[in-house]
């Protein structure tokens, strides 16, 4: 499968059992979301190809986090288009290593922390590629009229969302996934604690439109989705949308 355009300016092009995300910044260029994993990178120049673009025209790839199935890709990527790379602070050493990925344990729910006994290798390792800027939670980089940063730690420590800026759509990461129709836990928590406290961090912002870095976008009024799977909501659906909508402004 190439790329598939899931919104105005917004592709997808998924890598096996991770997804990458291509945005149109105009001016900016293409902006790459997470780069797969090691040995995918010709399903993400085949999807950049189908829209009718080159890779060359890939001119800032953004990482969510530094696990191995986000940044396997990332030095092959930028030898062929010479993108700038941005990352978090926190992680920017692991992207620079790429080793010493922060420990990380099982999901407690029953599908994600298979995938966890399933996937987990020990010992992988990516290509080091350089990181030429880092950001932090709360920055905003100027990206395609802007992307909000969210620290959204917990799957790991570095990890963040992204928020499109006046286009409502939230790149999630790793913060949950939603695999088989369903909103859940990602495969495993470096901190659970932590990372319930992200994802209801995630409720609080309005958006129509969530990537995942695992599973099928969601749209249609997607942060209230969200809500209602990681929100205490004693209300009905009604109450409960109204309240979510109250809590952004």
């Amino acid at each position: 499968m190439g790329a598939k355009q899931i919104w105005l300016g917004v592709f997808i092009i998924p890598c096996g059992i991770v997804n990458t995300y291509l945005v149109d910044g105009g001016a900016d260029g293409l902006i790459l979301i997470d780069t797969g994993l090691p040995g995918k990178t010709q399903r993400i120049l085949d999807g950049i190809r189908n829209i009718g673009r080159r890779p060359g025209e890939v001119r800032h790839i953004v990482l969510t986090h530094a696990h191995i199935d986000h940044i396997g890709g990332l030095a092959e990527l930028v030898k062929l288009s010479g993108a700038e790379v941005w990352a978090s602070a926190i992680d920017a050493p692991i992207v620079e290593a790429g080793r010493g990925f922060r420990p990380m344990k099982a999901a407690p729910e029953l599908i994600p922390g298979l995938m966890f006994r399933l996937l987990s290798k020990k010992g992988a390792a990516a290509e080091p590629a350089q990181v030429d800027r880092t950001f932090k939670d709360g920055d905003v980089l100027p990206l395609a009229g802007g992307l909000q940063v969210i620290g959204t730690p917990g799957h790991c420590a570095g990890q963040v969302a992204l928020l499109w800026l006046g286009h409502r759509v939230m790149f999630v990461g790793d913060a949950c996934v939603n695999l088989f129709g369903e909103l859940n836990s990602p495969i495993g928590y470096e901190d659970e604690a932590l990372g319930r406290d992200s994802q209801r961090k995630l409720c609080a912002y309005d958006y129509d439109l969530a990537c995942f870095g695992h599973g099928a976008p969601v749209s249609g009024h997607a942060s209230v989705k969200m809500a209602r799977k990681w929100l205490p909501h004693p209300d009905d659906d009604h109450g409960h949308a109204e309240h979510v909508k109250a809590s952004v402004h």
